[in-house]
């Protein structure tokens, strides 16, 4: 079989400069021409560092998965952050197939499953084998999660041929069938690996969202499924490697690959070698504080508002953070300071006041001061732009509220109350007398704000198409984000979702 060359001038690049190929490349590289500058470990080690492009805070992905939620605004502030209102519509849900965000994504997924798909092509060991199609289960599950299409080829397959197409259930049934026969052949850690309890994270996400990629406006959660996200969550429990954070955001810091008690996978961050990870600031941040940001990403107030007072993930002073700058972990809201106590100004020369109120569209004086920002990974100041925070996809706390939420829906009221309740005794919260879906809903939102859950979860409690501030209601078909044109145009078996 031949590979067809454009597939590979991406991944080879980088391998050209430094390699003496004795063919000549014409239109097609075979696996033989291929096997001289590539083996499954380089591969694999290219897959690990995609994964920052697609993954990061700020657009894609993410900007998709929060901008469209209850958690995140993209306020256009004069001429600021307009970007011909792109994240207008992600806030309203007015989305088209040619949004910027959303191609970003889909383009980016498909990259990160192809990139995988090659290491299982080019003879890599069980380990290497484990972790490329515990990768690839992650992937596809983003793709089935965002779109309800996955373009997909098994290795070998012809890449001039386009691919074929899965349905979101199918989609479903191959990240199981991966991960649970990547398991046994992948590593116990660290955490910048994808590791066995990693892939029973994965594997506790599509278990409890199968209903919903049956039927997104009425999913069903069978019984059956809970059980196995409670069993896979009491494997993770059981283990004992993982607590409860002393300090909440010690998962999110520059060091928090030594010091977080959480993190089960995230995507390594070396100094900035592999990921912009400061934008999870700069998109935030006053253009006068330090860093100086971009003035852009709030929460909404009614958000912000579901959070008790003294609750350790609403607001912190940061060690290495707020005695350097000023700048507290979490929220910030009213005046703002540097770290002498010397309060700061707006470009204008007025207080840095961040209000709770906040417009999609805003004008006047006070244009740089609306919304309350959000600070949930610790500024590295050691590094400058380069910033050495790990990216957090699954961690801890998420595997307590996820068994919390199964067993709930399995009728065992009291034992999801025990484990919420845990989870807030951890973040200084106070108990909860009982808990229903809605506040199941609420405590997941507290404990997993802006980590790029928050769309999934509205959809599987059925709010996402719900009226909240600055947004009214609407339609069943923004349970989906539309297939980019671009990719209708390239894929005959593509089409395009209902509703667009």
């Amino acid at each position: 079989m031949k590979i067809n060359k454009l597939f590979f001038l991406v991944i080879l690049a980088g391998f050209f400069a430094c390699t003496d190929l004795k063919e000549n490349l014409n239109d097609d590289l075979n696996f033989g021409q291929a096997d001289e500058v590539l083996d499954a470990g380089i591969l694999l080690s290219g897959a690990y560092s995609g994964m920052n492009g697609v993954y990061h805070g700020g657009g894609g992905m993410w900007g998709m998965n929060e901008h469209s939620s209850d958690e995140a605004i993209a306020p256009t502030r004069g001429g600021d952050w307009d970007d011909n209102g792109a994240w207008r519509a992600l806030c309203l849900q007015t989305w088209s197939p040619e949004h910027v965000e959303v191609n970003n994504a889909f383009n980016g997924l498909l990259g990160q499953i192809f990139a995988t798909t090659q290491v299982l092509t080019f003879g890599p060991t069980p380990q290497q084998e484990a972790e490329a199609k515990a990768l690839r289960a992650l992937h596809v599950y983003n793709v089935a999660d965002l779109f309800g299409q996955v373009p997909f080829r098994e290795p070998g397959e012809d890449l001039l041929l386009a691919p074929r197409v899965m349905t979101a259930e199918e989609a479903i049934d191959l990240v199981i069938s991966d991960a649970e026969s990547a398991i046994p052949n992948l590593p116990d850690g660290p955490a910048i690996l994808a590791n066995k309890d990693m892939a029973k994270v994965l594997l506790m996400k599509a278990y409890l969202n199968k209903g919903v990629y049956a039927d997104r406006a009425a999913p069903k959660f069978d019984n059956g499924d809970m059980q196995k996200v409670i069993t896979l969550a009491n494997e993770i429990i059981n283990s004992g490697k993982y607590s409860l954070a002393t300090n909440y955001f010690d998962n999110f810091a520059p060091n928090n690959n030594a010091i977080s008690t959480e993190n089960i996978f995230t995507v390594e961050n070396v100094a900035g070698s592999r990921s912009n990870i400061r934008n999870h600031w700069f998109c935030t941040l006053h253009y006068n504080q330090n860093p100086s940001g971009w003035n852009g990403f709030t929460t909404l107030s009614d958000f912000y508002d579901s959070f008790e007072q003294d609750d350790a993930r609403r607001q912190a002073d940061y060690p290495g953070m707020t005695d350097v700058s000023g700048v507290k972990a979490g929220f910030g809201i009213g005046q703002q300071y540097d770290q002498n106590g010397t309060a700061l100004l707006d470009r204008k020369g007025n207080p840095l006041i961040f209000t709770p109120e906040v417009s999609l569209i805003e004008t006047g004086n006070n244009l740089e001061v609306t919304g309350i920002r959000v600070i949930k990974y610790p500024i590295d100041y050691n590094h400058g732009d380069n910033a050495d925070n790990d990216l957090v996809i699954f961690r801890y706390a998420d595997v307590l509220l996820m068994k919390a939420e199964a067993l709930l829906r399995t009728g065992d009221d009291a034992g999801a109350l025990a484990i919420v309740n845990e989870v807030r005794a951890g973040r200084n919260a106070t108990d909860l007398a009982s808990l229903g879906l809605n506040e199941m809903l609420a405590e997941r939102g507290r404990e997993m704000y802006w980590e790029g859950w928050r769309r999934q979860d509205l959809i599987r409690f059925g709010k996402f198409l719900d009226a909240w501030q600055e947004k009214p209601a609407t339609g069943a078909e923004r349970l989906l984000f539309p297939i980019p044109s671009t990719a209708l145009a390239v894929n005959p078996n593509l089409v395009q979702n209902t509703g667009y």
